[in-house]
């Protein structure tokens, strides 16, 4: 009897915690992710559905609007096609860009109305409401027609459910909109279920207009249509032309028909006529190599699945990724922050092959096939600063698909990439930060890669002075160590070729190549050369070798044109040297006068947190014992700055995830302070334990614990690492991942 009731209090007990375990533990990381975060202050984020490092994306596009609403597309630079404060939505794109600064992309408009068939989407659009976004989900309510929208995405199909009410409903398909600065399109039906088509973007940033490319999709609904048809807007003429032409710069419909139609402003519609409330769910199918790969892809991934069902297998895949890193403790304010960033640095580089393997190669015009992942993407001059050292981090795997994804485009274009996008290259920023990832990759031991054939792409565009794209001026940097004010960035540039040169020596070491290491480490140093004594600022020289003048250092900053730096000025570069910090302590006459010359960085408020050149300042402190404070308290500040779970909470445009990595790396005490050296520098943890998982193929461990031990505001007291007391505040990635659990106590 007293067994029995034993058991009986074991079981109800056990009961008990298994609930308080589930009301506690319940939301899982994919629950925290709030896509909202960085819609709004330029962050250029979206907040629709995508599966990780998916090719299809589904977004409210809401920057086109009549006159009274905002905001027409070229009114102003818009990157996105979705702003928080916006109202009016004129569809929802399939293929998005998170986190960029240049329009492209944003096309393939689905949007439901009701009545008549309207083409024209100032007079369709809508405004809407009940605005929900989470993982692998969005919905709203369409106002104007009382229908309820819903969104979610596999890897490469974007998926739309549409509930109307009683009567004439419609759902059209508008190729004519859309952020890129190409136009061209063709559309035709296949039959009462079925759409396919093509969409020309490209010319990111007006670098390259010749680089246009196609999108190609199938879309299959689930109801057959009543009707259907498709639309075009003449192209416009004038004068005696119009008048031969027929012109009347009337939209024609045609309706039933189901020919090919091709044109800028074109699109198609398919109506029903409901007897009462019915949903109609769209999946289209998206593709960079031919329309029968995007039906491929279609049916191979989404196939007779329900809305319901992708929406979980995508959900569960972000949570199985989002899991690699556990948090604990911290409020659901921090951890929503913390998972919202982790998501955002998961979807660029994104997915470029299609379910089969093929994917476009770059620059050669022929279908290419892989059997891993062709990545695309590479927002590099961004990107390699922080975000690829996480990825090695903690998803290695992916990280060596795109060193693979960057030497298959070195193989097709005789380039490693500069700022790569669905196989063109961009040439966008300056620089050559395909090298310093590549090194960085290698000697945090993810190593299954072609390493002879990277090291030769490297050399190529560090040495050949011809006809070099991705080092313009190299002879004037090779020959004087400097680009001159004739070169655009001369300042900027010099330094982005310097860190480029470290990363090359520091592979050459690795490889036993003693000569090039001695080589390229003296080149990795030559910005010495435009060292200002007197301002202790990096000063732009002219061609003889004279410093410019008039010369403002506060010049250039908040985008201002500046005759020596790209994005940023004097004050927000002169520390962007992070492979030489000793170097440069020495250069300022010693470690006071550089603390006092970092600190006026932040007193006279030239720090910008919401661009690159400078991220890292905040952990420089860390190379001044006796200062180390300075770099806990200002990165615990900035992050309560700039960082919140609101449509504002990134500092500005997200840059393909990198002011994402950013927090992830400052809520988790640790930064890569140096690109290309697998080195961290330690600062204050903003969770109790952070438990990352660790891929059994590159780390012998299975997980990597970081503690934080007492008051959560205060400053660090010692370190531990496997129980025994870690000196200084830099740690090795080797030492790193092959510790058990680094503590961080607090005073």
């Amino acid at each position: 009897m007293f067994l029995i009731h034993r058991k009986r209090i074991s079981i109800k007990f056990a009961l008990v915690l298994c609930l308080y375990s589930f009301s506690f533990y319940g939301q899982q990381p994919a629950d925290f992710v709030n896509p909202f975060v960085g819609t709004s202050n330029f962050g250029a984020t979206y907040p629709g559905p995508i599966a990780p490092r998916g090719m299809a994306s589904i977004s409210p596009f809401n920057v086109t609007g009549p006159q009274n609403l905002p905001l027409e597309k070229d009114s102003r630079w818009l990157s996105n096609p979705y702003v928080h404060e916006n109202t009016f939505l004129t569809g929802f794109s399939q293929v998005n860009l998170s986190g960029v600064g240049c329009p492209d992309l944003g096309v393939i408009l689905l949007m439901p109305t009701t009545g008549d068939v309207e083409t024209n989407h100032l007079k369709y659009g809508s405004t809407y409401s009940n605005e929900v976004a989470k993982t692998g989900y969005y919905s709203s309510k369409i106002d104007r027609y009382d229908i309820q929208a819903e969104f979610t995405a596999s890897k490469r199909v974007g998926v739309s459910k549409f509930t109307f009410n009683k009567g004439q409903s419609n759902i059209l398909l508008n190729l004519g909109l859309g952020l890129t600065n190409e136009q061209g399109a063709m559309v035709k039906v296949v039959s009462s279920t079925e759409i396919e088509g093509m969409r020309s973007v490209g010319s990111f940033c007006y670098n390259n207009p010749e680089a246009a490319y196609p999108v190609y999709f199938v879309a299959k609904f689930s109801k057959p249509a009543d009707d259907f048809g498709v639309w075009k807007k003449p192209a416009k003429y004038e004068g005696v032309e119009a008048q031969w032409m027929g012109y009347n710069g009337k939209t024609r419909l045609m309706e039933h028909s189901t020919k090919m139609v091709v044109g800028d402003s074109i699109g198609s519609y398919f109506s029903y006529n409901f007897e009462k409330s019915a949903t109609v769910e769209v999946k289209i199918g998206v593709s960079y190599v031919s329309i029968e790969n995007a039906r491929e892809n279609l049916e191979r991934e989404t196939g007779n699945k329900s809305f319901d069902e992708i929406y979980k297998e995508t959900y569960n895949e972000w949570n199985t990724l989002l899991s690699r890193i556990m948090v604990e403790g911290g409020t659901d304010e921090e951890k929503t922050i913390f998972y919202t960033a982790l998501y955002h640095t998961l979807i660029h580089p994104n997915t470029l092959n299609d379910f089969n393997g093929e994917y476009p190669e770059i620059k050669t015009g022929k279908i290419g096939k892989t059997e891993g992942t062709r990545y695309t993407v590479f927002s590099l001059w961004d990107t390699y600063r922080n975000l690829h050292q996480l990825m090695s981090l903690v998803y290695p795997q992916q990280q060596s698909n795109m060193i693979k994804s960057m030497l298959e485009m070195y193989d097709e274009n005789g380039w490693l990439p500069k700022w790569e996008l669905n196989s063109t290259e961009t040439f966008t920023m300056v620089g050559d930060p395909a090298s310093i990832v590549i090194t960085d990759t290698y000697l945090k031991g993810i190593q299954d890669f072609d390493v002879q054939k990277a090291y030769e792409a490297m050399l190529k565009s560090a040495d050949q002075m011809d006809n070099n794209p991705l080092r313009p001026g190299l002879k004037d940097y090779i020959e004087k160590g400097y680009l001159t004010t004739k070169d655009k960035g001369s300042v900027s540039t010099t330094q982005e070729y310097n860190s480029a040169d470290y990363s090359i020596a520091l592979l050459a070491d690795a490889l036993g190549n003693k000569k090039d290491y001695i080589q390229f480490k003296n080149r990795s140093i030559s910005y010495r050369k435009l060292f200002d004594k007197e301002l202790k600022l990096l000063h732009p020289k002219n061609e003889d070798g004279s410093f410019y003048e008039p010369f403002n250092p506060l010049s250039g900053a908040n985008f201002e044109e500046n005759i020596g730096f790209i994005e940023g000025n004097a004050w927000q570069y002169a520390f962007m040297v992070p492979h030489d910090i000793e170097g440069l302590i020495k250069l300022m006459g010693g470690k006071k006068a550089f603390t006092n010359q970092l600190k006026k960085v932040f007193d006279t408020k030239q720090f910008d947190m919401a661009n690159e050149p400078d991220i890292a300042y905040p952990y420089l402190f860390n190379y001044v014992k006796g200062e180390e404070w300075r770099s806990q308290q200002l990165v615990q500040e900035l992050v309560k700055k700039y960082f919140k779970n609101a449509p504002d909470g990134i500092p500005g445009n997200d840059d393909t995830g990198v002011m994402s990595a950013w927090l992830v790396y400052s809520m988790m005490g640790l930064y890569p302070i140096s690109p290309g050296d697998p080195l961290y520098t330690i600062t204050t943890p903003m969770f109790d334990k952070i438990t990352i998982q660790l891929d059994s193929k590159y780390y012998k461990n299975k997980t990597l614990v970081i503690e934080r031990i007492g008051n959560s505001n205060g400053k660090i007291d010692k370190i531990e690492l496997n129980g025994n007391i870690y000196k200084g505040f830099f740690i090795s990635h080797s030492n790193l991942v092959n510790g058990v659990h680094l503590k961080v106590f607090l005073k």
